[in-house]
């Protein structure tokens, strides 16, 4: 019987193609699947990465509250446009403690991956309360009230303890020490700061909305996104791809 004739089988005989498909998808599932279980991870580590302070985690979630992710994405890719607009592309790394990730697939407005120091905190407010106010052509709605309402810290350390239930690592001190650390970063006379970088080394320390008398969700939202891509030193693969490179 020749090869052709083979072949002929399967095409003549429905449930025996069903089955073949079924073998060859199930032996291709098997060999992409399995190695998996033997790896603790398939994220690579990187230097730099922490766990989200209570203040940029209180503000994360305000940002997913208010439906930010759907004109905003937070992932590069790998192709030259991007890198060249936005930075270098994003690191599943990057990634790691975000539940749910924010990567996005719609961009209304710039992707928002390497924000944080690219503006300053008196701008990321005006562009808040007003976009209109430092981008004439925006069409993102206004979020004045964000300067008014006050972070509630009631939630936050059990905020911490949920994700350190999910793989986060947070420590029984830093979930203790939730509700301090949540106010001493917006308080750079807060007792507590010290204790608070030593908890999250590198962190930034200040007043973001420019108003130090009360901690508000506009602190919050300003703290998250002067973070966003500022943990990973990107030096240091920019100068490995120059190695490979030569």
């Amino acid at each position: 019987m020749s090869l052709m004739n083979r072949h002929a089988i399967f095409e003549k005989n429905s449930i025996l193609l069903t089955v073949g498909i079924l073998i060859v998808v199930a032996i291709g599932g098997l060999i992409e699947l399995v190695p998996n279980f033997y790896l603790k991870s398939t994220i690579e580590e990187v230097e730099g990465m922490r766990p989200y302070t209570p203040l940029e985690l209180a503000g994360r979630n305000v940002y997913i509250r208010e439906g930010c992710y759907n004109c905003h994405s937070q992932q590069i890719r790998t192709l030259r446009d991007e890198v060249e607009r936005y930075g270098h592309y994003s690191l599943a790394a990057e990634s790691m403690y975000d539940h749910p990730f924010q990567w996005g697939s719609k961009r209304t407005g710039p992707d928002l991956a390497r924000v944080g120091g690219k503006y300053s905190d008196q701008w990321h407010h005006d562009h808040l309360v007003d976009p209109r106010s430092v981008s004439p052509a925006s069409i993102m709605p206004s979020y004045p009230w964000l300067a008014d309402y006050e972070v509630d810290p009631r939630f936050i350390e059990t905020d911490l303890a949920v994700n350190a239930l999910i793989g986060v690592p947070y420590s029984e001190e830093m979930i203790e020490n939730a509700v301090a650390d949540l106010r001493a970063q917006a308080n750079p006379d807060d007792d507590n700061v010290d204790a608070f970088l030593e908890r999250y080394p590198g962190a930034q320390v200040r007043s973001f909305d420019g108003d130090p008398r009360k901690l508000t969700e506009m602190d919050a939202v300003i703290a998250y996104l002067q973070m966003l891509g500022t943990l990973v030193d990107f030096s240091l693969y920019d100068d490995q791809a120059d190695v490979n490179l030569r």
